[in-house]
């Protein structure tokens, strides 16, 4: 039985998903994150929205059998909740195969670093059979400003679901964050050893700006954006309370895009303007893995 993986012995079905739109408009690291999922699944659902750019030619420019498209479109008419990524979210979901065993859902801007690959596997493969998990969490690396900088898990989440057992009534949840089972119930998981890098504040400064104009409206309404969102040609950076060097390695297929930027973020990493309450917190999450914030899910032990 050596040199066999435990998703052959057991036989499993793993789905990956993910939607975009306007990925190069907005500088996402789709590929990346599609090509990063792509040795744990038998297939993964891109679901393409009407876009302004060529994101239709980036998806089919990737060279695997595995992927399948769908064509979307966006109703641009929802501006509450950010509940338009939870219906396009739920769009991909629907189009996966129906005797999948496992659905692994990657956001545009997440990408899997492939030293987690067996980690994720064995989990899948550990808890396949055991009826009281719906999912697996995941932990977080959230970078901001550049690719050497991590945010305090206090101003993002520490950890969210991304890998569950589709067939059991699991829905995207309010603005594609996390997840939910029938009649809103949260969904029992084991934390799993491995990390998400999300690289969602990781843009060009014009493109970060472009975005945050053109986002915030899937939240607020326009006097909203008009009120909040700084005006300007690029994103301000140096606007954050906190923020760490990140000390270890990057996934591979990463490694072109870091090496390709052409804007510098500097921070200095003593600054830190969060209050006691928020450092209690941080020490309880970093040194005791206790999470005292809200939590969209349970963690099963």
């Amino acid at each position: 039985m050596q040199g066999l993986t435990p998703c052959f012995l057991f036989n499993m079905k793993v789905s990956g998903f993910t939607f975009i739109r306007n990925a190069r408009r907005f500088d996402y690291p789709i590929v990346e994150a599609i090509q990063s999922i792509l040795p744990l699944c038998d297939e993964v659902v891109v679901a393409v929205g009407d876009s302004e750019d060529d994101t239709l030619s980036i998806i089919q420019g990737i060279q695997s059998p595995k992927i399948r498209i769908i064509h979307t479109h966006w109703d641009d008419t929802l501006r509450a909740g950010g509940q338009v990524l939870a219906i396009e979210t739920n769009k991909a979901l629907a189009a996966i195969a129906s005797d999948t065993d496992w659905a692994l859902y990657i956001q545009g801007d997440e990408v899997l670093h492939e030293q987690y690959i067996p980690v994720i596997r064995d989990a899948m493969t550990m808890h396949l059979s055991d009826q009281r998990v719906d999912g697996l969490l995941m932990h977080y690396h959230h970078f901001y400003g550049s690719y050497d900088y991590i945010g305090s898990p206090l101003q993002w989440y520490p950890f969210e679901i991304r890998i569950f057992k589709p067939n059991r009534g699991i829905y995207s949840y309010k603005d594609a964050q996390g997840f939910r089972k029938a009649e809103n119930q949260k969904l029992n998981v084991y934390k799993i050893p491995a990390w998400v890098y999300h690289y969602g504040w990781v843009k060009d400064p014009q493109a970060m700006q472009d975005k945050q104009l053109h986002f915030n409206k899937y939240w607020h309404d326009d006097e909203w954006v008009e009120r909040n969102v700084v005006p300007g040609d690029t994103f301000d950076y140096g606007n954050v309370r906190f923020l760490e060097r990140f000390t270890g390695t990057h996934p591979q297929y990463m490694q072109a895009r870091i090496v390709s930027r052409n804007w510098s973020f500097d921070f200095d990493i003593s600054v830190n303007r969060l209050t006691v309450k928020e450092k209690c917190k941080k020490f309880l999450l970093q040194h005791m893995g206790w999470d005292t914030g809200h939590k969209n899910y349970r963690v099963l032990k």
